[in-house]
């Protein structure tokens, strides 16, 4: 029981984490490699329950903080074009939080991404705990699978804050940043790609140009 407190609580912790956390699938082959004889599926439902969480959390933070006190008007109407299109397309949507969930890739990106939209968070965090739930269980058993094969006192050398770690974290933090700057009325009316020029000051119409008297 304390194993299981302890995961939900390590698990929550680095969901909530906006920036440079370290991935939960690190976590369940941890878990799994050390706690062999424990449930592999007990253990991805308490960690992808604390994900799940740690995720909506995060989505909040960016809805309530970002989005309603941080973010320009000009940006957050922009940003409503793409909110238009994805509650028409709400099942797609979950389905594909779903398949990322799949995968052993940050999502606390998209989290940030999608809270921006202003959307509601049940239908995507349903689908991301289904798939973290899968995924997760996966990581759980191999790590009990290299429980079997590997020196119980064997180290990973090195940690996760590598310099490919760092990189990809920058890129997809760039990535959220470029997302308020698509145009995305044009995107989804004309199916090209814009980007937002810069508003100009009313006074800053004509500068440059001269009047003969």
């Amino acid at each position: 029981m304390a194993t299981l407190a302890i995961l939900f609580a390590v698990v929550l912790l680095i969901n909530l984490i906006p920036v440079f956390a370290p991935p939960t699938w690190m976590a369940m082959s941890w878990i799994g490699f050390n706690v062999p004889e424990g449930s592999a599926l007990l253990f991805a439902l308490v960690a992808a329950s604390a994900a799940t969480i740690g995720r909506l959390v995060l989505a909040t933070f960016a809805r309530t903080l970002v989005r309603g006190r941080l973010m320009r008007d000009a940006d957050r109407q922009n940003i409503d074009v793409i909110k238009a299109w994805l509650e028409k397309h709400s099942t797609m949507t979950a389905s594909a939080f779903f398949l990322y969930a799949l995968s052993p890739f940050p999502s606390n990106y998209l989290f940030i991404a999608y809270g921006l939209s202003g959307l509601p968070l049940r239908n995507i965090g349903v689908a991301f705990f289904i798939g973290r739930t899968v995924s997760y269980t996966v990581w759980a058993r191999l790590g009990k699978l290299a429980s079997t094969y590997v020196d119980p006192e064997f180290q990973l050398e090195g940690g996760y804050f590598s310099v490919w770690f760092v990189i990809t974290q920058l890129a997809l933090l760039g990535f959220v940043y470029l997302l308020t700057k698509i145009d995305w009325k044009t995107l989804v009316e004309q199916r090209k790609l814009a980007w937002r020029r810069s508003l100009k000051r009313p006074h800053d119409t004509g500068r440059g140009h001269t009047t003969d008297s």
